[in-house]
Protein backbone atom coordinates (compact mmCIF):
# COMPACT_ATOMS: atom_id res chain seq x y z
CA UNK A 1 0.00 0.00 0.00
CA UNK A 2 1.46 3.51 -0.66
CA UNK A 3 0.80 6.13 1.89
CA UNK A 4 -0.30 9.12 -0.16
CA UNK A 5 -1.33 10.26 -3.51
CA UNK A 6 -1.31 14.15 -3.89
CA UNK A 7 -3.20 15.45 -6.60
CA UNK A 8 -1.62 18.68 -8.25
CA UNK A 9 2.57 19.61 -8.45
CA UNK A 10 1.75 23.21 -7.81
CA UNK A 11 3.65 24.83 -4.75
CA UNK A 12 1.54 23.28 -2.26
CA UNK A 13 1.48 19.73 -4.06
CA UNK A 14 5.17 19.65 -4.29
CA UNK A 15 5.42 21.15 -0.69
CA UNK A 16 3.72 18.22 0.80
CA UNK A 17 5.57 15.67 -1.56
CA UNK A 18 8.77 16.79 -0.30
CA UNK A 19 7.69 16.27 3.08
CA UNK A 20 6.54 12.65 2.77
CA UNK A 21 9.93 12.12 0.93
CA UNK A 22 12.18 13.29 3.62
CA UNK A 23 9.83 11.29 5.96
CA UNK A 24 11.05 8.61 3.71
CA UNK A 25 6.89 7.66 3.23
CA UNK A 26 5.72 6.09 -0.15
CA UNK A 27 3.39 8.69 -2.09
CA UNK A 28 2.45 9.14 -6.03
CA UNK A 29 1.85 12.56 -7.54
CA UNK A 30 -0.43 13.13 -10.41
CA UNK A 31 -0.97 15.21 -12.78
CA UNK A 32 -2.34 17.30 -15.84
CA UNK A 33 -0.17 19.90 -16.16
CA UNK A 34 -3.16 21.65 -17.80
CA UNK A 35 -2.08 24.98 -15.50
CA UNK A 36 -0.58 25.92 -12.59
CA UNK A 37 -0.99 29.64 -11.05
CA UNK A 38 2.38 28.51 -8.92
CA UNK A 39 4.09 28.75 -11.97
CA UNK A 40 4.02 32.29 -12.71
CA UNK A 41 3.35 33.50 -9.51
CA UNK A 42 6.01 36.43 -8.79
CA UNK A 43 7.55 33.96 -6.22
CA UNK A 44 8.35 37.06 -3.44
CA UNK A 45 9.01 36.12 0.21
CA UNK A 46 8.32 39.20 2.31
CA UNK A 47 6.52 39.11 5.66
CA UNK A 48 5.23 42.71 5.93
CA UNK A 49 1.83 43.88 4.07
CA UNK A 50 3.53 47.18 2.75
CA UNK A 51 0.02 48.67 2.35
CA UNK A 52 -0.70 48.60 5.92
CA UNK A 53 2.97 48.16 7.42
CA UNK A 54 1.53 45.10 9.25
CA UNK A 55 3.07 41.30 9.73
CA UNK A 56 1.60 38.94 7.41
CA UNK A 57 0.19 35.95 9.57
CA UNK A 58 2.32 33.71 11.21
CA UNK A 59 5.33 35.07 9.01
CA UNK A 60 7.88 34.05 11.19
CA UNK A 61 6.73 30.68 11.43
CA UNK A 62 6.64 30.28 7.45
CA UNK A 63 9.71 32.10 6.80
CA UNK A 64 11.79 29.66 9.76
CA UNK A 65 10.56 26.76 8.34
CA UNK A 66 10.64 27.84 4.01
CA UNK A 67 14.23 28.56 4.22
CA UNK A 68 16.06 25.13 5.33
CA UNK A 69 13.20 23.28 3.52
CA UNK A 70 13.97 25.06 0.02
CA UNK A 71 17.49 24.92 0.82
CA UNK A 72 17.11 21.31 1.40
CA UNK A 73 15.78 21.10 -2.35
CA UNK A 74 18.15 22.75 -3.41
CA UNK A 75 20.97 21.31 -2.78
CA UNK A 76 19.43 17.40 -3.63
CA UNK A 77 18.99 19.08 -7.06
CA UNK A 78 21.49 21.28 -7.27
CA UNK A 79 19.58 24.14 -8.70
CA UNK A 80 19.40 27.26 -7.49
CA UNK A 81 16.04 28.59 -7.02
CA UNK A 82 16.22 30.80 -4.05
CA UNK A 83 17.84 34.55 -4.49
CA UNK A 84 18.13 36.68 -0.93
CA UNK A 85 17.31 40.55 -2.50
CA UNK A 86 15.92 43.44 -0.25
CA UNK A 87 13.06 44.57 -0.52
CA UNK A 88 12.57 48.22 -0.84
CA UNK A 89 9.19 50.33 0.00
CA UNK A 90 9.35 53.78 -2.05
CA UNK A 91 7.70 56.40 0.56
CA UNK A 92 5.39 58.53 -1.11
CA UNK A 93 5.52 61.14 2.01
CA UNK A 94 6.62 62.57 5.54
CA UNK A 95 3.26 60.64 6.82
CA UNK A 96 4.55 57.78 5.03
CA UNK A 97 8.11 57.96 6.26
CA UNK A 98 6.64 58.29 9.96
CA UNK A 99 4.00 55.28 9.77
CA UNK A 100 7.21 53.78 8.77
CA UNK A 101 9.11 54.63 12.37
CA UNK A 102 5.69 53.67 14.27
CA UNK A 103 5.50 50.08 12.45
CA UNK A 104 9.43 49.23 12.79
CA UNK A 105 8.87 49.95 16.50
CA UNK A 106 5.93 47.41 16.70
CA UNK A 107 7.78 44.14 18.36
CA UNK A 108 6.31 41.93 15.82
CA UNK A 109 7.69 43.89 13.09
CA UNK A 110 10.98 44.70 14.09
CA UNK A 111 12.60 41.99 13.14
CA UNK A 112 11.71 42.73 9.58
CA UNK A 113 11.39 46.62 9.39
CA UNK A 114 14.93 48.85 8.81
CA UNK A 115 14.52 51.50 10.98
CA UNK A 116 17.29 53.20 8.61
CA UNK A 117 15.67 55.12 5.34
CA UNK A 118 17.53 54.62 2.35
CA UNK A 119 18.27 57.66 -0.03
CA UNK A 120 19.84 55.09 -2.59
CA UNK A 121 19.15 56.40 -5.79
CA UNK A 122 18.47 54.54 -8.47
CA UNK A 123 18.87 55.32 -12.55
CA UNK A 124 16.07 56.45 -14.25
CA UNK A 125 13.94 56.30 -10.68
CA UNK A 126 13.30 59.66 -8.55
CA UNK A 127 12.01 58.82 -4.91
CA UNK A 128 11.79 62.30 -2.45
CA UNK A 129 11.40 60.75 0.37
CA UNK A 130 13.43 57.77 -0.45
CA UNK A 131 12.74 54.25 0.93
CA UNK A 132 12.43 51.75 3.74
CA UNK A 133 14.00 48.42 3.71
CA UNK A 134 12.42 45.22 4.67
CA UNK A 135 14.88 42.37 5.80
CA UNK A 136 14.40 38.86 5.27
CA UNK A 137 13.01 39.03 1.91
CA UNK A 138 13.83 37.56 -1.65
CA UNK A 139 12.38 35.41 -4.25
CA UNK A 140 12.10 31.39 -5.25
CA UNK A 141 11.85 31.23 -8.78
CA UNK A 142 8.87 29.32 -8.57
CA UNK A 143 8.74 27.80 -12.85
CA UNK A 144 12.74 26.86 -12.07
CA UNK A 145 11.56 25.08 -8.82
CA UNK A 146 8.43 23.21 -10.04
CA UNK A 147 10.37 22.32 -13.23
CA UNK A 148 12.99 20.80 -11.36
CA UNK A 149 10.94 19.31 -8.72
CA UNK A 150 8.79 17.55 -11.43
CA UNK A 151 11.89 16.25 -13.00
CA UNK A 152 13.21 14.56 -10.20
CA UNK A 153 9.70 13.31 -9.31
CA UNK A 154 9.29 11.80 -13.13
CA UNK A 155 13.04 10.26 -12.75
CA UNK A 156 12.28 8.13 -9.41
CA UNK A 157 9.06 7.33 -11.32
CA UNK A 158 6.67 8.58 -8.42
CA UNK A 159 4.98 11.35 -11.05
CA UNK A 160 1.85 10.29 -13.31
CA UNK A 161 0.89 12.32 -16.04
CA UNK A 162 -2.77 12.71 -16.74
CA UNK A 163 -6.00 14.19 -15.74
CA UNK A 164 -7.03 13.06 -12.27
CA UNK A 165 -10.33 11.36 -11.79
CA UNK A 166 -12.58 12.26 -9.05
CA UNK A 167 -14.91 9.42 -9.78
CA UNK A 168 -12.46 6.90 -9.76
CA UNK A 169 -11.52 7.08 -5.84
CA UNK A 170 -13.20 4.14 -3.85
CA UNK A 171 -13.35 4.55 -0.56
CA UNK A 172 -12.67 1.73 2.10
CA UNK A 173 -12.07 1.69 6.09
CA UNK A 174 -8.00 1.47 6.10
CA UNK A 175 -7.71 2.89 2.55
CA UNK A 176 -8.40 4.81 -0.70
CA UNK A 177 -8.60 3.08 -3.98
CA UNK A 178 -7.34 4.97 -7.27
CA UNK A 179 -7.17 2.80 -10.63
CA UNK A 180 -5.72 -0.49 -9.44
CA UNK A 181 -3.60 1.15 -6.43
CA UNK A 182 -4.66 1.23 -2.83
CA UNK A 183 -3.74 4.63 -1.05
CA UNK A 184 -3.59 5.34 2.94
CA UNK A 185 -4.68 8.87 2.19
CA UNK A 186 -5.49 10.92 -0.76
CA UNK A 187 -4.22 14.57 -0.93
CA UNK A 188 -6.21 16.89 -3.03
CA UNK A 189 -3.59 20.15 -3.95
CA UNK A 190 -5.35 20.90 -7.11
CA UNK A 191 -5.68 25.48 -6.80
CA UNK A 192 -8.16 26.88 -8.44
CA UNK A 193 -9.30 23.15 -10.30
CA UNK A 194 -10.86 22.87 -6.54
CA UNK A 195 -13.86 24.47 -8.78
CA UNK A 196 -13.92 20.85 -10.54
CA UNK A 197 -13.28 18.99 -7.41
CA UNK A 198 -16.26 17.19 -6.90
CA UNK A 199 -15.70 16.62 -3.03
CA UNK A 200 -14.46 19.93 -1.96
CA UNK A 201 -15.96 22.31 -4.22
CA UNK A 202 -18.65 23.69 -1.92
CA UNK A 203 -15.36 25.24 -0.15
CA UNK A 204 -15.29 29.24 -0.13
CA UNK A 205 -12.30 29.48 -2.62
CA UNK A 206 -12.85 32.88 -4.35
CA UNK A 207 -9.78 32.96 -7.20
CA UNK A 208 -7.72 36.20 -7.82
CA UNK A 209 -6.73 36.52 -10.88
CA UNK A 210 -3.43 38.38 -11.05
CA UNK A 211 -1.08 39.18 -14.36
CA UNK A 212 2.71 40.05 -14.78
CA UNK A 213 4.58 41.41 -17.18
CA UNK A 214 8.21 40.81 -17.93
CA UNK A 215 10.06 43.50 -19.47
CA UNK A 216 13.85 44.80 -20.57
CA UNK A 217 14.66 47.94 -19.62
CA UNK A 218 18.65 48.25 -19.91
CA UNK A 219 18.36 51.81 -18.84
CA UNK A 220 17.00 50.88 -15.15
CA UNK A 221 19.71 50.13 -12.82
CA UNK A 222 18.03 48.10 -10.06
CA UNK A 223 19.36 45.36 -7.38
CA UNK A 224 16.61 45.36 -4.96
CA UNK A 225 13.08 44.42 -5.02
CA UNK A 226 11.30 48.04 -5.45
CA UNK A 227 7.32 47.99 -4.19
CA UNK A 228 4.97 51.19 -4.61
CA UNK A 229 2.14 50.44 -6.54
CA UNK A 230 2.82 47.45 -8.45
CA UNK A 231 6.66 45.58 -7.35
CA UNK A 232 9.31 45.18 -9.66
CA UNK A 233 11.66 42.36 -9.72
CA UNK A 234 15.44 41.97 -10.69
CA UNK A 235 15.40 39.20 -12.69
CA UNK A 236 19.52 40.07 -14.34
CA UNK A 237 19.86 41.05 -18.00
CA UNK A 238 18.30 43.59 -17.63
CA UNK A 239 15.01 41.60 -17.10
CA UNK A 240 12.68 42.45 -14.35
CA UNK A 241 8.97 41.10 -13.57
CA UNK A 242 6.38 43.61 -12.82
CA UNK A 243 3.36 43.02 -11.08
CA UNK A 244 0.69 41.95 -10.12
CA UNK A 245 -2.66 42.90 -10.99
CA UNK A 246 -5.96 41.88 -8.50
CA UNK A 247 -8.99 40.90 -10.61
CA UNK A 248 -11.74 39.52 -8.74
CA UNK A 249 -14.17 38.57 -11.79
CA UNK A 250 -12.16 37.42 -14.22
CA UNK A 251 -11.28 33.35 -13.33
CA UNK A 252 -9.46 32.72 -16.90
CA UNK A 253 -5.63 32.45 -17.30
CA UNK A 254 -5.94 34.70 -20.36
CA UNK A 255 -3.58 37.71 -20.00
CA UNK A 256 -5.70 40.69 -20.67
CA UNK A 257 -5.13 44.26 -22.78
CA UNK A 258 -6.43 45.96 -19.73
CA UNK A 259 -4.18 44.21 -17.20
CA UNK A 260 -1.28 45.09 -19.55
CA UNK A 261 -2.42 48.37 -19.66
CA UNK A 262 -3.14 49.25 -15.89
CA UNK A 263 0.78 47.60 -15.23
CA UNK A 264 2.02 49.60 -17.59
CA UNK A 265 0.23 53.00 -16.45
CA UNK A 266 1.64 52.08 -12.93
CA UNK A 267 4.94 51.30 -13.84
CA UNK A 268 5.79 54.54 -15.91
CA UNK A 269 4.51 56.49 -12.62
CA UNK A 270 7.64 54.52 -10.98
CA UNK A 271 10.43 54.50 -13.85
CA UNK A 272 11.06 57.14 -16.41
CA UNK A 273 13.10 55.20 -18.68
CA UNK A 274 11.97 53.15 -22.19
CA UNK A 275 11.22 49.62 -21.40
CA UNK A 276 9.78 46.52 -23.69
CA UNK A 277 8.07 43.85 -22.66
CA UNK A 278 8.86 40.79 -23.42
CA UNK A 279 6.43 38.35 -21.40
CA UNK A 280 2.72 39.11 -20.28
CA UNK A 281 1.48 36.20 -17.69
CA UNK A 282 -1.74 35.47 -15.62
CA UNK A 283 -2.57 33.21 -13.61
CA UNK A 284 -5.82 32.33 -10.72
CA UNK A 285 -4.02 32.75 -7.61
CA UNK A 286 -6.29 30.29 -4.66
CA UNK A 287 -7.40 32.37 -2.42
CA UNK A 288 -10.07 32.13 0.48
CA UNK A 289 -12.30 34.68 1.65
CA UNK A 290 -11.39 34.63 5.03
CA UNK A 291 -7.74 34.96 3.76
CA UNK A 292 -6.49 31.91 5.46
CA UNK A 293 -5.73 28.62 3.38
CA UNK A 294 -7.80 25.66 3.06
CA UNK A 295 -6.42 22.63 5.08
CA UNK A 296 -7.82 19.35 6.90
CA UNK A 297 -10.13 16.35 5.83
CA UNK A 298 -13.54 15.75 4.09
CA UNK A 299 -16.49 15.58 6.75
CA UNK A 300 -17.14 12.45 5.18
CA UNK A 301 -14.28 10.98 3.92
CA UNK A 302 -11.46 10.23 6.83
CA UNK A 303 -8.67 9.54 4.53
CA UNK A 304 -9.41 12.62 1.43
CA UNK A 305 -7.46 15.88 2.40
CA UNK A 306 -7.15 19.08 0.91
CA UNK A 307 -3.89 21.71 0.84
CA UNK A 308 -5.34 24.52 -0.81
CA UNK A 309 -6.19 28.62 -0.66
CA UNK A 310 -2.51 29.62 -0.83
CA UNK A 311 -3.37 32.39 -1.93
CA UNK A 312 -0.58 35.45 -3.07
CA UNK A 313 2.00 33.80 -0.61
CA UNK A 314 2.50 30.16 -1.59
CA UNK A 315 6.19 29.95 -1.43
CA UNK A 316 5.95 31.26 2.53
CA UNK A 317 2.77 28.71 2.88
CA UNK A 318 3.05 26.24 1.22
CA UNK A 319 6.22 24.30 3.39
CA UNK A 320 4.44 24.85 6.36
CA UNK A 321 1.19 23.57 5.73
CA UNK A 322 2.42 20.73 3.83
CA UNK A 323 3.99 20.68 7.08
CA UNK A 324 0.64 20.83 9.43
CA UNK A 325 -0.93 18.68 7.53
CA UNK A 326 1.54 15.90 7.46
CA UNK A 327 2.14 16.34 11.40
CA UNK A 328 -1.90 15.94 11.49
CA UNK A 329 -1.99 12.74 9.87
CA UNK A 330 0.77 11.05 11.07
CA UNK A 331 0.76 12.20 14.80
CA UNK A 332 -2.62 13.36 15.31
CA UNK A 333 -1.21 16.84 15.59
CA UNK A 334 -4.26 18.90 15.83
CA UNK A 335 -4.57 21.68 12.98
CA UNK A 336 -4.52 25.82 13.87
CA UNK A 337 -8.52 25.86 13.76
CA UNK A 338 -7.81 29.38 11.33
CA UNK A 339 -6.55 26.72 8.86
CA UNK A 340 -8.97 23.98 9.22
CA UNK A 341 -11.51 23.58 7.03
CA UNK A 342 -14.03 22.55 9.98
CA UNK A 343 -14.18 26.50 10.23
CA UNK A 344 -16.80 25.81 7.29
CA UNK A 345 -18.21 22.64 7.76
CA UNK A 346 -18.78 23.27 11.33
CA UNK A 347 -20.99 26.44 10.33
CA UNK A 348 -23.20 24.16 8.21
CA UNK A 349 -23.76 21.68 10.79
CA UNK A 350 -21.45 18.82 9.19
CA UNK A 351 -19.27 17.19 11.25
Amino acid sequence: MIDYLIVGSGLAGISFAETAFVSNKSFRVIDNFAFSSSKVAAGLYNPVILKRFSQVWMATEQLQYAKPFYETISKRLGVEFDFCLPVYRKLASIEEQNNWFLAADKPKLTPFLSTKLISKKFAAITSEFGYGEVLQTGYINTETLLESYCQFLMENELLCTGEFDYKALVFHEDYVEYQGEHYKHIILADGFGLKQNPYFNDLPLDGTKGELLVIKAPELDLDVVLKSSVFILPLGNHLFKVGATYNWDDKTDSPTEEGKQELIDNLKEIISCDFEIVEHLAGVRPTVNDRRPLVGTHPEHPRLHILNGLGTRGVMLGPWLAKELFEHLEEAKPLDHQIDVKRFYKKRGAH
